[in-house]
Parts: structure tokens; C-alpha cells; sequence
């Protein structure tokens, strides 16, 4: 079966992004859209450790070409950061229990990846355009920070200031996130007004994956005696 693909266009055309919208995390940006699908193929072998940790290697690795599904103009924000702010047509709420129960295996084994690639990359991290000159630690301290600080309180859930940066505070967290979409799943808490359900899901999916493959492009293990 083909990969269903989704196009997002900034409404000033500045830059796109394309993702697939039944592989959470698979997302990338660029300044065109034919280029954003392009890019967003060349990380399929990048993905597929997500997919086999989460259970459907099978099912990734007989996947077809990518298929635009969807093309259309997203958020403001797409023109800035090339990245995907709205939920596309094709995410609904509320999700089957088979659904809910697949998107949250995948946004785990993003977790997982994104964990292992913080043990073993370099502190220091080669500069670049991407966040300066910010190394390691930053990165793993923003990446957890916005999503438990900022992306778990559209589902109400609220915790301390850098509560998720210890291990068991993290492990904590993320438990606690994931049983808070079960419920909103079933209907409890006040409904998000422009994200929903499988969005948040993508996007949290997407964050993370954005910044691990940002520290192993950037990692210095073995250059310098490193």
C-alpha cells in the first residue's frame, strides 16, 4: 500500500512541509513542496527503526511510494519554520482503540529513540544553523520541556517546572501523558480548540524525531579523538 503523504503550504509559499500522516514523526520541510516530499523520502530508512520498535516492520517495509493525499495551505507558522501546526482532514477525533493504540506505540518508540540517541551522541555538538551553537544537553532539555510543559497541557496536564528532566520524573510524565490521552480519547477534559487528538500525537511524534535526528547530524563522536 501506498504511504499516505499530506502537503502543508505556508499561505506566503515561503516554505511547505510534508509528512506521513499514519507514521507519526515522519515529517519533513522545505522551501517547495515537490522538495519537502523529496526530503521527506530520503528519511524513510531513517524512520524504519521507529516502525520495527513499534511492532510494524512488516508493515513499513512493504509500504509503496509516498501518495499525496492532501494538499493544502496550513498555519502562518509553516512559512517560518517549515513544520506542520494544524491537523490535516484526515485526523479525526475520536480515534478506534486500534488507532490509539498504534499512533501511541510509534510516539513511544520515537521516545525510545530519541533516548538512546541522547546516550550516545557527543555533549558538544557540531554548529550549525539549527538551534546555533546549542549542544546536547540544550537540545534534550528543550525537547522534553516543550512537550511536557507545553504540548501535555492541551490535555490539562500540568506538571512542575522541569518536573520531566530527572529519569523518573520523565518516565513519570510520560506515562501520565499517555493515560491523559486515553481519557480525552474517551471524552474527558475540555476539547482542544484548533489542535485534536491525532495532531498532538503527530506533533509531539515529530518533535521528538526532529531533535534526535538534529543531534546525530550534529555529533561529534569521532572527529577530534572524540
Amino acid at each position: 500500500m501506498a504511504v499516505r503523504c499530506v502537503i502543508q503550504r505556508g499561505p506566503k509559499n515561503n516554505k511547505s512541509v510534508a509528512f506521513a500522516v499514519d507514521w507519526p514523526g515522519w515529517s519533513r520541510g522545505a522551501k517547495t513542496p515537490d522538495l519537502a516530499v523529496e526530503v521527506l523520502e530520503s528519511y524513510r530508512d531513517r524512520y524504519r527503526p521507529i516502525a520495527a520498535d513499534a511492532g510494524f516492520a512488516t508493515e513499513y517495509d512493504v509500504s509503496g511510494a509516498l501518495d499525496v493525499v492532501e494538499d493544502v495551505v496550513g498555519a502562518g507558522s509553516t512559512d517560518f519554520w517549515g513544520i506542520s501546526f494544524v491537523p490535516s482532514g484526515l485526523e479525526d477525533e475520536p480515534l478506534g482503540d486500534a488507532e490509539l493504540d498504534r499512533k501511541i506505540a510509534l510516539l513511544r518508540a520515537c521516545w525510545a529513540y530519541f533516548d538512546g540517541v541522547a546516550d550516545r551522541v557527543s555533549a558538544e555538538m557540531r554548529k550549525g544553523p539549527r538551534g546555533g551553537g546549542r549542544d546536547r544537553d540544550r537540545i534534550i532539555r528543550h525537547t522534553i520541556r516543550v512537550e511536557s510543559e507545553e504540548f501535555a497541557k492541551r490535555l490539562g496536564l500540568r506538571i512542575p517546572e522541569e518536573g520531566a528532566l530527572s529519569p523518573k520524573g520523565l518516565r513519570e510524565y510520560r506515562e501520565d501523558y499517555v493515560n491523559a490521552m486515553r481519557a480525552y480519547n474517551t471524552g474527558e477534559g475540555k476539547r482542544m480548540r484548533t489542535w485534536n487528538l491525532p495532531f498532538l500525537i503527530r506533533h509531539s511524534a515529530y518533535h521528538t524525531m526532529d531533535h534526535a535526528w538534529e543531534m546525530e547530524d550534529k555529533d561529534l563522536t569521532g572527529f577530534d579523538g572524540r
